[in-house]
């Protein structure tokens, strides 16, 4: 195990910071680099070679979503874990989505971040089993859902998220009301949603991070 490796910690809480960089530290990683806030992370990322981040997800001046993306498009090679909090679909989903190397929770013991840095030098996923259960029970079966609707209804879908009324969605689309009133009601049957008024509606705004991949 190389423990020469560069590694930077990004997180807005110094007491969890310097925790955690003491932690690595006594586990004899030697070159570890610190931020406090997204921008300072991106920064540092971009001007050095760091092998591995461990990057929270909600920090000032970029998130740690952010911060990722920014650096796939500079192509940098640094592998990135998530430590969070956060066990929501839609933080996990969007973290499946930037393929990031693993994602963690922060009330995990230290063995599981070392762990998730072994299989990440060897090229290799690490994520919290809480990450996987939410995926596979949450995520994944209303990804299956998505797949089953035409073109014309995930466009429909879209502009739902965007808060567009029936009508505002036929003059958008240059088609009648009660076309879009049909297509309404084949999402809602293929969604397997209640035929509540409200329930596509609810739908959609609990899943927009799905709704956006579209």
């Amino acid at each position: 195990m190389n423990r020469d490796i560069k590694i930077l910690v990004a997180d807005d809480h110094p007491m969890l910071l310097k925790g955690l960089k003491d932690e690595l530290i006594s586990n004899n990683y030697k070159n570890i680099t610190t931020a406090t806030n997204g921008a300072e992370a991106l920064e540092k990322l971009a001007s050095d070679t760091h092998e591995i981040a461990i990057l929270d997800i909600e920090m000032p001046l970029l998130s740690g979503f952010e911060v990722i993306n920014k650096c796939q498009e500079k192509d940098l090679k640094t592998k990135f874990i998530i430590l969070t909090s956060h066990k929501e679909s839609r933080y996990i989903f969007k973290a499946k989505s930037l393929n990031i190397s693993g994602y963690l929770l922060k009330d995990e013991p230290f063995s599981e971040i070392q762990k998730c840095i072994y299989k990440v030098l060897e090229g290799k996923n690490y994520y919290s089993s809480t990450f996987n259960d939410v995926f596979q029970s949450q995520i994944s079966p209303e990804l299956q859902k998505i797949k089953l609707l035409s073109p014309s209804e995930r466009t429909i879908i879209r502009l739902i998220a965007h808060k567009k009324s029936s009508k505002e969605i036929s003059e958008t689309l240059l088609i009648s009301v009660r076309t879009v009133q049909k297509h309404r009601a084949n999402i809602i049957k293929k969604l397997s949603l209640s035929s509540d008024q409200d329930a596509l509606t609810n739908w959609v705004s609990q899943n927009k991070t799905l709704i956006s991949s579209l």
